[in-house]
């Protein structure tokens, strides 16, 4: 299976910065992509940023401009870089990985457990 073990969130004040890491382990032949997701307080998780293995990035307009993803050199890590943040950016950040396991044949997701952003004015 897949591990996704996620750090950096915290508490921000408006305006500030804070920086997500995920990094992916377990029995993974491939990642065709990893993103970050985001959930508030009753409301629907939704797509914050994606970077596929080949680099293309796709962020939710709410982010544009503020937001910067990123892959690590190994690979298997991503990284999200929040700037500017507004206390709408608050949520449970979740990552996410699209991998082909060694023991399949097709890809699957696969989330992390999500780290608590708290933004405050």
């Amino acid at each position: 299976q897949v591990q996704l073990v996620e750090s950096g969130g915290g508490l921000a004040q408006a305006g500030g910065s804070l920086r997500l890491s995920c990094a992916a382990s377990g029995d993974i032949l491939s990642i065709s992509a990893m993103g970050w997701y985001r959930q508030a307080p009753g409301k629907q998780r939704e797509l914050v940023a994606t970077i596929t293995s080949g680099g293309g990035t796709n962020y939710a307009d709410s982010v544009k401009g503020r937001f910067t993803i990123s892959r690590g050199n190994a690979k298997n890590t991503v990284y999200v870089q929040m700037n500017s943040l507004k206390p709408e950016d608050t949520g449970v950040y979740y990552c996410k990985t699209r991998a082909v396991l060694t023991t399949r044949t097709y890809d699957s997701d696969y989330w992390g457990q999500g780290t608590q952003v708290t933004v405050s004015s």
